[in-house]
């Protein structure tokens, strides 16, 4: 990190409240977990994961997960405690949440996972659970399809190029009869508004990031990402989403003999700057009343 980058950054925590919980949102490879660890140094707090592929118990190293030096400088939840064959979504991140905001420790919930903050400030729906045939008949349809399938208000409400996100939208109205909008529309009360909490979110240059994003996964690679999804290999299954993490295809495809390791890197850099320019606009959009942080320059 920069002297420019520190002091930003020991600016924002002197103007942080002790008392209230943070809520930490950015694009991926920006930096928001130093934020959440030094908050939780200097103000006390427990560091609670708010990253769809960092709960899955198969990867830390390909999906930047915090290190174990860094579990014991600070309490973490919610990391690394689901199996990649566990159905995990936005509803059973909060209901997971839910009773951590109740512990004496105060909440520092940081990642980038807009869904997770989204259902637990403005509240999320209770729909029903999509049964298995209709999820395995989803999976063998191309993301155009699904998406045809779809009503203007959910797809304008959605990341149309988030297959996950698609996908779970179509099951939804297969599933139901009802659009996914229609179900939002029916959200109950937020389970922690973001009235009286600190609320930051990342507000990065694209070159800025882009040039960490291609370090990052850099090191990742000197740090073993590829032997981390060597010890799947096994029982991979590109269907499951655990399995389709940014990294994890392309390194895959290395192994399979495919690609180059240096193909595989490539690609993989692609793909995550091409997730964080989706990130940075889905929190410009959704997220323009939170405390905005830059810890590069802006543009």
């Amino acid at each position: 990190m920069t002297s420019t980058s520190s002091n930003r950054m020991h600016a924002l925590i002197r103007g942080l409240s002790p008392e209230k919980p943070v809520l930490i949102a950015g694009p991926t490879a920006s930096g928001k977990s130093a934020l959440a660890l030094e908050i939780a140094d200097r103000q006390g707090g427990v560091i609670i994961n708010a990253d769809a592929s960092q709960v899955y118990d198969c990867w830390r190293v390909i999906t930047a997960r915090p290190s174990p030096a860094e579990e014991r400088a600070a309490s973490h939840k919610l990391y690394g405690h689901i199996t990649a064959q566990t159905a995990y979504s936005a509803g059973h991140w909060l209901r997971e949440v839910t009773p951590l905001l109740a512990a004496p420790e105060r909440p520092i919930i940081v990642g980038g996972t807009g869904l997770y903050f989204m259902a637990l400030t403005k509240g999320l729906a209770e729909i029903p659970p999509t049964p298995a045939p209709i999820r395995a008949r989803g999976d063998t349809l191309a993301l155009p399809a699904l998406l045809d399938a779809l009503d203007p208000a959910t797809k304008a409400r959605i990341d149309t190029a988030n297959r996950a996100r698609v996908q779970r939208a179509w099951e939804v109205l297969q599933a139901t009869g009802r659009s996914l909008a229609a179900w939002q529309d029916e959200t109950g009360a937020p389970t922690l508004p973001a009235t009286g909490v600190e609320t930051i979110v990342f507000d990065v240059a694209k070159e800025w990031l882009n040039a960490r994003i291609e370090q990052r996964f850099d090191l990742m690679i000197a740090e073993g990402a590829l032997e981390e999804v060597r010890a799947v290999r096994s029982c991979y299954d590109p269907s499951l989403p655990a399995h389709r993490a940014i990294g994890v295809p392309e390194l895959m495809a290395h192994l399979d003999g495919s690609l180059s390791l240096a193909e595989a890197r490539d690609r993989a850099v692609i793909a995550t700057r091409q997730y964080a320019k989706r990130q940075r606009t889905w929190f410009r959009s959704k997220m323009r009343d939170w405390q905005a942080f830059a810890p590069g320059a802006i543009g």
